[in-house]
């Protein structure tokens, strides 16, 4: 008689026996879910969120990068369901967690999503070999080691031998057609050489190139320095277009002009402040966790509120172009349009434009808003339904302000019917000087000349 080798976690993985859960069902989540899909694992999805959970087992999808066709035909091949059911992490073999990690009102990390997603683990081994661990929520170095092993190693399991953890930062970019999980390179550190090694060998199957680095710290930290270069060089560029506008300069040329450089300039764009989950929050994650060591990281944490500040600044360049036409904020009616925290997707997250409206509303302003990607939005605790951007109702309000210039908006139509047209993104610049188009970051020529 001949005995069987067991069989091993990588067996499992090479073969396509694994079977996979991911926790947290968000953009990364779903994203994630649908790649392991598709590299050809069985994955159990689980979120706290019925309707999402409900609306992805039927073949619905709720996020623009993710089809319902792709959904549809991966739930007929058996390869994804989804749960609310934390129990459903039983006897999982690869674990990814993707869980949102948030800040508190005081701008510090809460890791209770994180905390929950590892103590719900650590109740349910698996009881058929050993399991992978892998850590994707965007949050401070020494959350892996300090936070998630602890719980997951409190009955005596040992890391790198009864179990594998690990850290891989997302990098997932709503909306971006143009890279997918497949093609974007993975980092990843585990918490031994062994975890590593299983992580790296896991994630090779879904990723096209694995960048292996050498603990955890290194991941956590990688993605906070990718998103905090963002962070800092929007306002950077934010703080010149105030500027600017006080010199009687076109931001916007500037960085065209700048951007003919082909070396050692990466352009930049200003705006109302930065949105979605990542970078208006992790420059505070970073922050937090630098204070344990007595160490103030004050440029980051400047430019983070400089980027904080920027639907205040917007509110005060609305009420003062209303001013110079003889309008009052109280008295006005103001259609926002573009609300989501970036171009093309339906994400509002952290967007800007709804810390701008009720800044508007709390000076009396009337605020509608349209997006093509929004249909309800909360805005202080009230419910706004979506405005639609006819020509009657351009005509109909006061001011227009373009905030995130989707695609399918047509500029023309929306300068043709607005009285006042107040461009934050500079969507009009194409179309040239306009005596009813006030573009942030470009002073009008008479402005100018009054100079």
């Amino acid at each position: 008689m001949t005995l069987q080798a067991p069989v091993t976690l990588k067996d499992k993985i090479a073969d396509r026996s694994a079977h996979v859960c991911i926790i947290g069902l968000g953009y990364v989540g779903l994203t994630t879910m649908v790649a392991a899909a598709q590299a050809g694992f069985r994955v159990t999805g689980i979120d706290l969120d019925q309707d999402r959970v409900d609306q992805l087992n039927r073949g619905g999808s709720y996020i623009d990068d993710v089809d319902q066709v792709t959904l549809e035909a991966l739930l007929r091949d058996g390869l994804i369901t989804a749960s609310t059911d934390p129990r459903s992490a039983r006897d999982t073999d690869v674990v990814i967690i993707c869980v949102p990690t948030p800040l508190n009102k005081n701008k510090e990390p809460l890791l209770d999503p994180i905390r929950d997603s590892a103590t719900d683990l650590a109740g349910q081994p698996n009881s058929l070999g050993k399991r992978l661990v892998i850590l994707q929520s965007t949050t401070y170095p020494g959350t892996t080691e300090e936070l998630v092993l602890p719980i997951l190693s409190k009955d005596g399991l040992r890391v790198g031998e009864d179990f594998f953890l690990a850290f891989s930062p997302e990098r997932i970019d709503p909306g971006n057609s143009k890279h997918s999980v497949r093609d974007i390179p993975k980092v990843v550190g585990g918490v031994t050489a062994a975890c590593t090694d299983m992580a790296s060998f896991f994630l090779a199957e879904v990723a096209d190139e694995v960048r292996s680095v050498s603990s955890p710290r290194v991941g956590e930290m990688t993605k906070l320095l990718e998103n905090i270069f963002r962070s800092v060089n929007i306002a950077l560029v934010n703080e010149l277009m105030m500027l600017c506008e006080r010199l009687g300069i076109d931001i916007w040329e500037v960085i065209d002009s700048a951007s003919t450089k082909p070396f050692g300039f990466m352009p930049f764009y200003p705006g109302a402040g930065v949105g979605g989950h990542c970078i208006p929050v992790d420059p505070f994650y970073l922050a937090w966790k630098a204070r344990e060591s007595d160490f103030y990281v004050n440029f980051i944490q400047l430019a983070a509120q400089v980027n904080d500040n920027m639907p205040y600044y917007i509110e005060s360049r609305i009420a003062d172009i209303l001013a110079e036409r003889g309008l009052l904020l109280n008295r006005s009616e103001v259609l926002l349009l573009g609300v989501t925290f970036k171009r093309d997707v339906q994400d509002t997250r952290n967007s800007p434009a709804i810390a701008l409206a009720q800044l508007l509303l709390r000076r009396g302003t009337r605020v509608s808003f349209n997006d093509p990607f929004v249909t309800r939005l909360s805005i202080g605790g009230d419910m706004f339904e979506r405005t639609e951007a006819s020509p009657e109702t351009l005509r109909a309000h006061d001011a227009t302000v373009l905030l995130v210039p989707h695609s399918s908006y047509d500029v023309v139509q929306i300068v043709k019917h607005s009285p006042l047209v107040i461009d934050v993104g500079n969507a009009t610049g194409y179309l040239g000087e306009l005596p009813n188009v006030i573009r942030i970051g470009a002073p009008h020529r008479e402005q100018v000349r009054e100079e």
